[in-house]
């Protein structure tokens, strides 16, 4: 008696196990992106047992892929009272041309234009390349596989090689400038612990010379120099953001960061042991058309007593308004806030304007943090921008900004761009 009413509770055991399994998952409205990846990412697997929080997570999942606009889910019984699970997919178009134009006071433009496919083989993987022009040619090329080996393994490669004309900042506020040649070579490894926490680390070797093009100099900076480095990159980035068309909810944090192995050359003025900045990022929704968006910029690097600091006032990286490239420090302090609002909005096209507020203080090479709090390097600028948008094509958001100076500063400019400012 005792054996049967094992052998009957066993028994209706697996027939309530049975009853909750997945039997089928569905890919719909997918066109470009192979069903089979959406299924490799997916945390819920046919022969699972049912779980509407996996669902929800897969949903969220599919929504943070480039090529992936919206994603919806729905979960039907069958009548075998096992369950089907129908993933609805809405689709970016994914080949991306790219462009970036900045103006700085003396009414010089710099640019940069790229081609990036961010759906390679269907598979989400990312490749594509760029042009740019600041005074000299620079270009670059890009790999990355986040998904390649597993759902959670990929790698990444990188050439760049940017030209560029960087100014240094001197005791005596003489202009100098110096033509900046740098040819990297980069690998990449890429691991997702979930869908939250993501991990990259990988092998930086760069040449990196630098020529001086006009100015006087000190005595103690020579005309000509140069390092070859070889550094330990990577990236932590923790992501809690939902994507809806142009709307973004939630908050994410990125760390960069790059440790120098070994160099050679002008090690005193160029060597940059350790270099890290974090971006803290926070984005709210307001009724149905704001949006508000900030990003504290936490920057800091080995404090030398050098003209050429890592990190740079520049009207692309952080402070709209200011100019190209117009100081240099080992730390810094950005914050970026504003307000974006969809005043039109039909089919796939939508139209936000935005107001702002960008404010930045910088430790001077081989200052005391106490500069960043002192602000004697501060900048604070506002002004207002336009968003074009294409819906259903990935990062598809044409921005005009323009930037004017509050306080003794009287800078003041337009900068254009491919993508949010962030």
């Amino acid at each position: 008696m005792k054996k049967l009413l094992i052998a009957l509770i066993l028994l209706l055991s697996c027939y309530y196990t049975q009853a909750q399994t997945v039997t089928s998952i569905e890919i719909e409205g997918n066109k470009r992106t192979r069903t089979q990846f959406f299924k490799r990412l997916a945390f819920v697997k046919e022969g699972s047992v049912i779980d509407t929080l996996r669902v929800a997570s897969d949903e969220r999942r599919f929504r943070l892929l480039p090529s992936v606009a919206s994603a919806s889910s729905k979960v039907e019984e069958l009548p075998d009272g096992n369950y089907k699970i129908i993933y609805t997919i809405v689709e970016n178009f994914a080949i991306i041309p790219g462009l970036n134009v900045s103006q700085d006071v003396n009414d010089d433009l710099s640019y940069r234009v790229s081609v990036f496919d961010f759906n390679f083989l269907g598979q989400n993987q990312i490749i594509g390349g760029f042009y740019a022009k600041n005074v000299f040619d620079s270009y670059g090329f890009f790999w990355e596989a986040p998904n390649l080996i597993t759902r959670k393994w990929g790698i990444g490669v990188n050439y760049q090689n940017n030209v560029l004309q960087e100014p240094i900042f001197l005791d005596n506020e003489s202009d100098v400038n110096f033509r900046f040649d740098s040819k990297a070579l980069e690998f990449r490894i890429f691991y997702e612990h979930n869908f939250n926490n993501r991990f990259e680390l990988g092998l930086n070797v760069a040449n990196e010379d630098y020529e001086l093009l006009n100015g006087e100099l000190p005595n103690d900076i020579p005309a000509r120099l140069g390092v070859n480095r070889t550094s330990i990159v990577g990236q932590y980035e923790y992501n809690n953001i939902t994507n809806d068309f142009q709307y973004v909810e939630g908050f994410r944090s990125i760390f960069n960061y790059s440790f120098t192995l070994t160099s050679s050359g002008n090690n005193d003025l160029l060597r940059n042991f350790f270099i890290g900045r974090n971006d803290f990022e926070y984005f709210k929704r307001l009724g149905k058309r704001g949006n508000w968006a900030n990003r504290l910029r936490l920057a800091y690097a080995t404090n030398d007593t050098t003209p050429f600091a890592p990190f740079a006032l520049d009207n692309q990286l952080n402070i709209r308004g200011v100019g190209n490239i117009v100081d240099r420090g080992t730390a810094s302090v950005v914050l970026n806030s504003e307000y974006r609002h969809t005043f039109f909005e039909k089919g796939w096209f939508a139209m936000q304007a935005n107001a702002f507020v960008d404010a930045g203080t910088w430790q001077d090479p081989g200052g005391q943090l106490s500069d960043l709090v002192e602000g004697k390097s501060a900048s604070l600028f506002t002004g207002f921008g336009l968003r074009f948008i294409h819906k259903r094509i990935f990062n598809a958001v044409f921005r005009i900004d323009y930037g004017v100076s509050i306080g003794d500063k009287a800078n003041n400019s337009i900068v254009f761009g491919i993508g949010q400012y962030f």
